[in-house]
């Protein structure tokens, strides 16, 4: 029993005890002052009737027996008996009738027993015999009667009234009480919240205790993620410019060209700065340094409005930036010119040759030596046509393409009402090799009976058509019904997009709970870019999933895991490494640090970290020895359905 329910039963205990104290010693009080006025009344009755009957002449036995007959019939006596000196009864009167005024059982828990009053009856100066003189009580019992009714329905206000006050003075003061349980749960939750001070000596110290607990959890959180963030720099961005280098952005070019879960197409622009050494010479290290400064400021400004953007620094005088789903090359580069032009326009008005620019497009399934290549053709003959000039090849067509948006909106509608969609399933294994779940990924059939196309062919024009929450609901669906079918748990992908979207949550909140005895089963993951872009959204809707029981998950991690801290708060489940920090995982000692470090600090608040991308056995060897629980990719999957 709670001890709300133990103090709140103590003082109804309490309340009841002295409210039937109270009310036994009320009657019996009243009985007894009943009694003593009754007895009163009877002595001086006796004693009024004895002095009438004393004043009569010759004592006629008819006479006394009309006044004592007078005297009762005016239904105030219970008994009148007058008996002479030797004993001898010589008129008497008893009232036979029915006592009113009070229910039966009452006068037998509470009877009147109050004395008769006697007087004597003088004839002259002899004694002519004794009156007895009894009033009746039912006067007496409807009024103790009445008096105690009152009182009960007093006592019983007032038990009510107490009991009330009593219950919000327990809540009140429990509050505080019931916010420290629901820290404690939080943090069993892996979610560290603080709370107010409570005005209660003896809660504010609890509280006060628990609030610094969960300070210096999230502080070491913080500070570990900080730590853990900076080696993650050293090892993959450029110190001068903060822009990934160049073995952080050919990783990244890989996974894009190979990932079916990649834009299907895009362009790559190469950016070479004109003869750096002169530009040291002509401005000075420190001034050439901030010049390269405000080009990366530029290239990632680009590159931070759309998370399909991905700026990087190759070397010292070469940049370049890969833009998936980028549907046109020449609108990339035209982008790329107007916004280099407009900086150096502001800032370095006198140097007119600064860079060049060239842009090729590709196509999922291209390889990154050759898009290398054509691009670097493009930038010899951006070179061959002057200062900050750009050139862009016209080649490498779309892998999957429709012939307008107007086509992709009719098919992608039809798709999604005719159900033309279906979830690939690969299994995530545990380090040790045991199946963890499956991972669920969507594919839809544009066209009847033609292709089914991997999310990179169809998403970006899903996004652009804002169809994404009908497509996930679906999904979802069917993750559903497959439960129904197997005992494996699933992970279903949900766009970044809808989980901002209040009506789809809503729909979702509603197909969970109908179907809650599933839900243990289902891990639910969203891509890290929109967790972090839409974080209040992200948060409540994890707080809205978290009481039915799913797992839940961000994928792709790792680009913006300076901000790891905020996720202390959030009672995540697992994250999902990026492949981009996983490729050639053996030989980068740099990213094993890194990642080593990130699996003991999310171990400390109970999340699991998986792998994406793993190709081979030297990758999962190296992933199971830094600690990682879980593994997908090539190198342990294929499709399960």
């Amino acid at each position: 029993m709670s001890i709300y329910r133990q103090f709140l039963l103590a003082i109804i205990g309490l309340t009841a005890l002295a409210f039937i104290g109270s009310f036994v010693v009320s009657v019996h009080t009243a009985r007894k002052y009943i009694e003593q006025q009754l007895y009163m009344k009877n002595v001086d009755n006796a004693a009024s009737l004895a002095l009438v009957l004393s004043q009569l002449p010759g004592k006629d036995p008819v006479t006394v027996e009309l006044v004592v007959s007078a005297q009762f019939d005016t239904g105030h006596y219970q008994q009148i008996v007058l008996t002479d000196p030797t004993g001898a009864v010589l008129i008497e009167r008893h009232f036979t009738g029915n006592v009113e005024g009070a229910p039966e059982w009452f006068r037998k828990l509470f009877p009147l027993q109050a004395e008769a009053g006697v007087a004597q009856v003088q004839d002259g100066w002899k004694q002519f015999g004794t009156v007895q003189v009894a009033s009746h009580s039912r006067f007496a019992y409807q009024s103790l009667w009445l008096g105690i009714k009152q009182l009960a329905l007093w006592f019983l206000l007032a038990g009510l009234a107490a009991g009330a006050f009593g219950t919000w003075l327990l809540r009140l003061v429990f509050r505080p009480l019931g916010k420290v349980v629901e820290q404690a749960q939080a943090i069993q939750e892996r979610r560290f919240i603080t709370l107010p001070l409570p005005g209660t000596p003896e809660l504010k110290a609890v509280v006060v205790a628990m609030n610094s607990m969960t300070d210096k959890v999230k502080s070491m959180f913080a500070q570990e993620a900080a730590r853990l963030d900076v080696l993650r720099r050293q090892v993959n961005h450029d110190p001068l410019t903060n822009l990934p280098n160049r073995a952080f952005f050919m990783t990244w070019l890989q996974e894009s060209l190979q990932n079916e879960e990649s834009p299907a197409g895009g362009a790559l622009a190469l950016l070479r700065l004109t003869e750096l050494e002169k530009l040291n010479v002509l401005l000075g290290y420190a001034d050439a340094d901030r010049l390269i400064r405000d080009i990366a400021q530029v290239l990632q400004g680009m590159a931070d409005k759309d998370d399909n953007k991905f700026a990087a620094r190759l070397n010292g005088a070469d940049f370049a930036v890969l833009a998936g789903g980028e549907q046109e090359a020449e609108r990339l580069a035209a982008s790329l010119l107007d916004g280099l032009g407009s900086m150096l326009g502001e800032r370095w008005p006198q140097i007119g040759d600064v860079f060049h620019l060239g842009v090729v497009p590709y196509q999922r399934g291209d390889q990154p030596g050759h898009l290398l290549a054509a691009s670097d053709k493009a930038l010899a003959i951006a070179e061959s046509k002057g200062p900050n000039c750009g050139h862009t090849l016209q080649s490498a067509a779309q892998a999957v393409e429709l012939p307008n948006g107007e086509a992709w909106k009719l098919a992608l509608t039809e798709a999604l009402s005719d159900g033309r969609i279906r979830l690939e399933r690969y299994p995530v294994m545990t380090s040790g090799g045991r199946a963890m779940h499956e991972e669920a990924v969507t594919r839809l059939q544009a066209t009847p009976g033609g292709k089914w196309l991997s999310a990179g062919d169809f998403m970006p024009m899903m996004l652009r058509l804002k169809l994404y929450s009908e497509l996930d609901m679906n999904a979802l669906q069917i993750a559903l019904d497959q439960l129904d079918e197997q005992s494996m748990e699933i992970a279903v992908n949900l766009s970044a997009n809808s989980i901002t979207d209040w009506r789809f949550r809503d729909t979702m909140q509603a197909l969970l709970v109908k179907n809650v005895g599933k839900c243990s089963r289902l891990w639910i993951e969203v891509p890290e870019y929109g967790a972090f872009r839409n974080f209040d959204a992200f948060a409540s809707f994890c707080n809205g999933l978290a009481p039915l029981g799913c797992k839940i998950g961000i994928e792709h991690f790792g680009r913006h895991f300076g901000e790891i801290a905020k996720l202390a708060e959030l009672g995540l489940d697992y994250l999902k490494v990026d492949s981009s920090y996983i490729r050639d995982i053996q030989e980068n000692t740099g990213n094993q640090s890194f990642l080593k470090g990130l699996c003991q600090m999310a171990h400390t608040v109970g999340i699991l970290v998986i792998a994406e991308g793993v190709m081979n056995d030297a990758e999962l060897d190296t992933l199971v020895a830094i600690g990682f629980d879980g593994i997908t990719g090539q190198a342990v999957t294929r499709p399960a359905a």
